[in-house]
């Protein structure tokens, strides 16, 4: 699962991405943030062939936290051909995850 640190980085590996991205805005600070990342992980694994999955640590990245209106963590921003096409916001079960990436697909 990549880390993205920069702009760059996330419009390479976001917005010009050729198959649908999960981004997982998150913090270490944050508790829902830690429920939810094996959960990530595991998306991470099941979509490898099919999808992207990549984390956006606010602390680090306030540019992109302030760029996508993040206001709570975590929040998970779904692009598919460099737009925005859902969003999630707390620590949700996989399930509500994987439909909303398999209806990218």
């Amino acid at each position: 699962m990549l880390q993205i640190k920069t702009e760059e980085d996330f419009r390479r590996e976001v917005l010009e991405a050729e198959v649908p991205v999960l981004v997982d805005f998150w913090a270490s600070w944050c508790h829902p943030c830690t429920i939810l990342g094996p959960v990530i992980e595991e998306l991470s694994k099941d979509y490898a062939s099919k999808a992207k999955v990549v984390k956006v640590n606010v602390d680090e990245s306030r540019v992109l936290a302030q760029a996508y209106n993040i206001m709570s963590i975590p929040t998970v921003i779904f692009f598919s051909k460099g737009q925005i096409a859902d969003r999630s916001i707390g620590a949700v079960p996989k399930e509500v995850l994987s439909e909303k990436l398999n209806a990218l697909l």
